[in-house]
């Protein structure tokens, strides 16, 4: 042990290789896949009740699938990047794609387009918690043996929070995300020797979460000004701020693709409801109450593993203090990095909510538990040594999750026929719920007619009309109308900026239903061939130039960084 120690103080404070794990024997062949299979095994035993009561249908089920589903067909009209939901509030349209991140709908579509569809959402869970549990690994060998370095990678995949989504939450982007989270503590601590290509990295993992998940960007961001700040504290070294502050940058402009289009047309929809009553950070601290009793019965189920979560990593940390002469820099960035994950849970954190830039649309102060999961980890694999008491801690939280499960509030399934219904209802046009947040400003998605048999447009005054759709797609509508007066045509189609409506060639200015928000276009007395078609708009362009730019740039960097310098 003690040479194991010296040598992985030497890999901290001397240059080479990037990372620089810790040394290990055996065949390169079993380094690797023991541990793949050890997660893989894990992985599929938290999808073992799924065999019997079917897909777990958590909060968030419906928003991902359905996005999944459109998306493919979508894939199959030739839109490569999706931005207009058509078929969401049943068939009136949302621009979710254009504020919900590629990462998982894009993952969730490629597997739906490739397996059967009943089997897409447990496939998507197990790759997901796979590739958390080989981060883990990864990061984890930069200072344990294998066999605890698999042990953690194993209680990561694994971890209680991460249950809790699988399970209740169904949020299969937050999930995603989890996985880059070893890589953002590995290349923190790797910031201030390897300064010009660690920022590359981290810019790539921030960029990453951006394109994952929204609410987990937040989070990896403040995490990382957090590590950074301490790092740099500890070692009086402003390098490591600077090398943060150029990956922040960087990967915003990878990201901008989404990014730009996602800031800048926020005003065209109501982006304000994703705070409203019940999704407010002040409605779901650890052990709030409010007037929603089943609001209420999930936050004391995640506030009880929640707590369990917070007393188990104070005791881990506390057990693992020995390991602070060998891994200060490490162990003090766990302790910190926990302490304020706990704290921002609780309500006497509330001001800074209120203060804090884009925290409060992270909406749950619980999700802090998914950063809380690094320290969780690593911590109880350095500080639980023995294997009958780290086997004991996974049971015990077992158990909980089992006595939330019965006390508080069992999960819900779907079954195979509720998965056929879902794919039914995109494959007749029918459509399905849409979101609060992403609805368009003025529209009013209760008021419309949601019967799948509905006119796609109507007359809205009292002229008659002979009305001929030759095109209704996602992106272009093209129809005809006779008229027998000037009048206005309803559309089954919520208005958007976006949107370009032409009347016989000429650009016209289209009004909103009053009660629906639906799209009113003005038409003439006679023959009228109208053209509605969802442009690329300036923001669009240029986040996408923008990205371009970046990511040539860092490849460009990439390659002369890691060239071998010419001899002298």
């Amino acid at each position: 042990m003690g040479a194991k120690l010296a040598a992985t103080r030497q890999s901290d404070h001397v240059g080479g290789a990037l990372f620089s794990p810790c040394p290990a024997t055996g065949s390169p062949g079993s380094l690797i896949w023991w541990p793949l299979l050890a997660i893989a095994a894990v992985a599929f035993a938290v999808e073992v009740p799924f065999f019997f009561l079917g897909t777990p249908s958590g909060h968030d089920v419906e928003f991902h699938l359905y996005s999944w589903l459109e998306v493919l067909a979508q894939w199959k009209q030739g839109i490569v990047y999706p931005r207009w939901a058509e078929l969401a509030h049943f068939g009136y349209g949302e621009p979710r794609f254009i504020f919900y991140p590629p990462g998982s709908w894009t993952l969730g579509a490629i597997l739906s387009a490739v397996f059967p569809w009943k089997l897409v959402p447990s496939i998507y869970i197990w790759l997901v918690l796979m590739g958390a549990g080989a981060s883990m690994f990864f990061l984890a060998r930069q200072w344990l043996d294998r066999r605890d370095a698999t042990y953690a990678a194993v209680l990561y995949a694994v971890n209680p929070y991460h249950l809790v989504i699988v399970y209740w939450r169904s949020a299969f982007a937050e999930l995603l995300a989890s996985a880059l989270l070893p890589l953002l503590l590995l290349l923190a601590l790797r910031a201030e020797e390897k300064g010009r290509r660690i920022t590359l990295f981290l810019a790539l993992v921030l960029a990453a979460a951006w394109l994952i998940n929204a609410p987990a960007a937040v989070m990896i961001h403040y995490s990382l000004a957090l590590l950074l700040l301490w790092i740099a504290w500890q070692r009086r070294s402003a390098r490591v701020v600077l090398v943060g502050a150029g990956a922040v940058l960087l990967g915003a402009a990878l990201a901008a693709v989404y990014l730009a289009p996602a800031i800048y047309e926020q005003p065209w929809v109501n982006i304000a409801q994703s705070v409203s009553a019940g999704s407010r950070p002040l409605d779901n601290f650890l052990f709030v109450h409010t007037t929603d009793a089943e609001h209420d019965a999930f936050n004391r189920l995640i506030s009880w593993v929640a707590l369990a979560e917070i007393l188990l990593t104070a005791a881990a940390a506390w057990m693992a203090r020995s390991w602070r002469s060998g891994h200060r820099a490490l162990w003090y960035s766990l302790v910190a990095w926990a302490g304020v994950c706990a704290l921002l849970m609780f309500s006497l954190c509330n001001p800074l909510w209120d203060v804090l830039p884009k925290m409060r649309y992270m909406q749950f102060p619980w999700r802090w538990l998914l950063c809380l999961g690094i320290p969780f980890t690593l911590l109880t694999t350095m500080g639980v040594r023995r294997w009958t008491s780290r086997v004991a801690l996974y049971l015990a939280m077992l158990c909980l999750l089992a006595f939330v499960w019965h006390h508080f509030q069992p999960p819900w399934w779907d079954t195979a026929a509720d998965l056929r219904e879902m794919q039914d209802n995109i494959a007749s046009g029918a459509g399905y719920e849409g979101t609060d947040e992403y609805t368009p400003v003025g529209a009013d998605a209760s008021s419309v007619d949601k019967d799948k048999d509905a006119l796609r447009l109507i007359v809205e005054g009292p002229a008659h009309a002979a009305i001929r759709v030759s095109q209704w797609k996602v992106e272009q509508k093209i129809f005809t109308a006779e008229m027998s007066e000037a009048d206005k045509l309803a559309l089954r189609l919520f208005n958007y900026p976006a949107w370009r409506v032409e009347v016989n060639g000429r650009q016209v200015q289209t009004g909103l239903r009053e009660g629906t928000g639906q799209m009113l276009v003005p038409v003439e007395a006679g023959a009228n061939r109208v053209q509605i078609t969802f442009m690329r708009t300036w923001d669009r362009t240029a986040g996408a130039w923008i990205s371009g730019l970046a990511l040539l740039l860092t490849i460009i960097l990439l390659l002369r960084w890691n060239s071998p310098s010419p001899a002298k």
